[in-house]
């Protein structure tokens, strides 16, 4: 018998919807295909042992698992609760007709509990452009995915919650929040205010400037004179974000897994304060994750390059580093 589902793969800051698919038949061993990383190749033994903590059982006949389209690279430990789900329907272990209707996507402890996972906003975004029912996500998700409105937001804390309400023996309300509402009540709230600054009338001046033309700054001088804790407070007399400028950051956050637990929407304009030591190539990006600054210009790649080769008749043209 065939199951199918679907998932979520996110690529940069945006996601594509994937179709998880389980054959059970005669034969013998557990397949998965679909350029399945280590962590989803791993899946089976967390599958394995949530769904014996329930009373459930692992099909012993050949198992195939799909993930489509099978040319995209498959990453991380999100696809264990669809994938379970997709073998208990498979070998006859729940009804699930609903299933195909959702997005599903949650890592499974040993245990049959569900861990959060990273880049809930751009999978929820892509649910609700594709027209799904819902998703079907980890309970400490929710409050992330819930940014994204007329979509069904489901939160379960276990396996054996998304069986039960899948099969109809479990009402789950679904998660709703009015962003304009919650934007509004938490807008421009900064634990580091600039009022606080004693002192330092100059640059205080300076900062106001250069914060009300948009223009760039650079700071200069001993350890303690208070670059950092003024570039930290400038955030605070910046224009607030706008509402898609929040979504922006936050779905920048979520991908990076920076966003923490039962986070929702980030309203404050995020501060990055790298090592003064730091190449050009890691201040704008590395090679295994996506760098949380929400805007770099050309500005501060050459800033990064003339500094670090030494040029400091260019640098002092530049945005310092320390603001974003």
């Amino acid at each position: 018998m065939v199951a199918k589902t679907y998932g979520s793969a996110v690529f940069g800051v945006d996601a594509r919807t994937i179709t998880v698919e389980v054959n059970v038949a005669q034969g013998t061993k557990y397949w998965i295909s679909g350029l399945p990383d280590g962590a989803v190749k791993e899946s089976e033994h967390r599958i394995e042992s949530a769904i014996k903590t329930y009373g459930y059982f692992m099909p012993r006949q050949k198992t195939v698992v799909n993930l489509a389209p099978a040319d995209i690279r498959k990453e991380g430990s999100a696809y264990d609760l669809p994938i379970a789900l997709t073998i208990l329907k498979a070998s006859g272990q729940m009804i699930g007709e609903t299933l195909e209707q959702y997005v599903i996507m949650g890592e499974l402890a040993l245990d049959g509990m569900l861990r959060p996972i990273k880049g809930v906003l751009p999978i929820a975004i892509q649910a609700r452009k594709e027209n799904f029912k819902g998703l079907i996500i980890p309970k400490d998700n929710a409050r992330e995915a819930a940014i994204v409105n007329n979509l069904n937001i489901i939160a379960v804390e276990s396996l054996n919650d998304a069986i039960e309400y899948l099969d109809g023996r479990l009402e789950i309300a679904p998660l709703t929040m009015d962003t304009r509402e919650v934007f509004a009540q938490e807008s421009n709230q900064y634990a580091a205010d600039f009022k606080d600054v004693q002192g330092q009338e100059n640059i205080k001046r300076a900062m106001e400037i250069a914060a009300a033309g948009g223009h760039n700054v650079i700071m200069i001088g001993p350890p303690g004179a208070g670059k950092t804790m003024l570039a930290k407070r400038i955030a605070s007399i910046l224009p607030p974000l706008t509402l898609h400028e929040a979504l922006e950051t936050t779905k920048i956050h979520s991908v990076a897994g920076r966003l923490g637990n039962n986070a929702s929407l980030i309203t404050a304009r995020p501060f990055r304060s790298p090592h003064h030591t730091i190449s050009d190539v890691a201040l704008v990006v590395n090679s295994k994750s996506i760098c949380d600054f929400t805007k770099v210009n050309a500005n501060w790649v050459s800033y990064a390059a003339n500094r670090l080769s030494g040029n400091w008749e260019k640098v002092s043209s530049y945005m310092d580093w320390r603001i974003l």
